[in-house]
C-alpha cells in the first residue's frame, strides 16, 4: 500500500502568496516515485487550510487517513489553533511522519505551539537562536525582513552544503546530496534540549553575505513516535526554487536567478532531497544502503 502524504499549508487557498500550489513539483515528483515493479510508493494529497466553525483545520483533525504530514508554515497570523497542535501531537505519536517547514523572521512561528518538535524551529519573537551573537541581520538586500534572514542566494540558484552522513542527506544511489535550493533569507532550526540525544542537524549551509555558517535541517528519531524532519526555509521545495519561470507571489521583490535551470546535479539534488525526506519519514524500512 502506498505511503498518503498530506502536502499541508497553513493559509486557506489565497492565490497571491504561497498557496499549496506552488508546491505542485514537489507533489508531482513524490507522486511518481516507484519501487522496482512500478508500484507508486505515495499517494500525495496537497491541500490549504480549511477551517471549521470553530477555526480548526479539518485535515489535521483528520489526520488518520495518511501517514505523513508536511506542513508548510507560510503564514504569519499564528494560524494553528490548540486543538490542531494535540491533532499532530496524537498523529506523531501514532507513529505519523512529520516535515514542518517556515522561512525567515517570524513566518511560521505557529510551529512553537507544537511543543519539543516546534522548539526545533527558531524564530525572531519566539524561540530565537541562544546564541544572542546570531540574533542579528544577515540579509541585507531585502530591508524590511529581519532576522534570523540568512542569505544563501537568489531564487532560482543553489548553495553547497555541509551534509552529514544521514538517510535524509542521501541520494537514492547511497552518495551524498551536495546542493539545495538557496533563498535570499532562510529562516534556521535547531536541536532543543528536550531532543537532545533524538535529533541531528544533518544540513547546514553558508551565509553569502557574512560567510556565517547556519544549520538548514535536523532530523529527529524519538523511539515510540514518527520521525521529525525540521526545514529552515520551505524555498528548498517550493515550485519557484526548483523552477522559477513557475513564479511567486507579488511580494516577492529580489531578482530570481537561474542557476538550478542550467545545473543537471543541483535540479537532481533537490528533488533527491524530497524524495529522501519522504523515504525516511517512511520507515527504517525504505532507507537506502549506506
Amino acid at each position: 500500500m502506498a505511503t498518503r502524504i498530506l502536502l499541508k499549508t497553513t493559509i486557506p487557498a489565497t492565490e497571491d502568496d504561497w498557496h499549496i500550489g506552488r508546491f505542485s513539483l514537489l507533489a508531482a515528483h513524490l507522486a511518481a516515485q516507484a519501487d522496482a515493479t512500478g508500484t507508486p510508493l505515495y499517494a500525495v494529497t496537497p491541500r490549504d487550510r480549511d477551517e471549521d466553525a470553530q477555526g480548526n483545520d479539518r485535515d489535521l483533525a483528520a489526520l488518520g487517513g495518511w501517514d505523513q504530514l508536511w506542513l508548510f508554515a507560510v503564514d504569519d497570523t499564528g494560524a494553528l489553533t490548540e486543538d490542531d497542535c494535540a491533532a499532530i501531537d496524537a498523529f506523531r505519536a501514532a507513529g505519523g511522519g512529520v516535515m514542518l517547514s517556515r522561512d525567515h523572521m517570524n513566518l511560521g512561528a505557529c510551529l512553537t505551539r507544537l511543543g519539543p518538535i516546534g522548539e526545533l524551529q527558531h524564530f525572531q519573537k519566539v524561540n530565537p537562536e541562544a546564541d544572542v551573537a546570531r540574533q542579528c541581520i544577515d540579509d541585507v538586500e531585502t530591508a524590511y525582513i529581519t532576522w534570523p534572514n540568512y542569505h544563501s542566494g537568489a531564487n532560482g540558484d543553489f548553495q553547497q552544503i555541509e551534509a552529514a552522513d544521514h538517510p535524509v542527506m542521501r541520494r537514492a544511489d547511497g552518495t551524498p546530496i551536495r546542493t539545495l535550493p538557496s533563498h535570499p533569507h532562510e529562516g534556521t532550526v535547531g536541536v532543543p534540549e528536550a531532543l537532545a540525544g533524538f535529533g541531528q542537524v544533518v544540513a547546514q549551509g553558508r551565509s553569502q553575505v557574512t560567510g556565517r555558517p547556519f544549520n538548514l535541517v535536523v532530523a529527529v528519531d524519538e523511539p515510540g513516535k514518527g520521525r521529525v524532519v525540521a526545514e529552515g526555509s520551505f524555498h528548498h521545495l517550493c515550485d519557484y526554487n526548483w523552477n522559477p519561470a513557475m513564479g511567486c507571489p507579488s511580494f516577492v521583490s529580489e531578482a530570481p536567478g537561474r542557476a538550478i535551470l542550467d545545473d543537471a546535479e543541483a535540479a537532481g539534488d533537490a528533488r533527491e532531497y524530497a524524495a529522501a525526506v519522504a523515504r525516511w519519514l517512511a520507515g527504517a524500512h525504505q532507507d537506502p544502503a549506506p
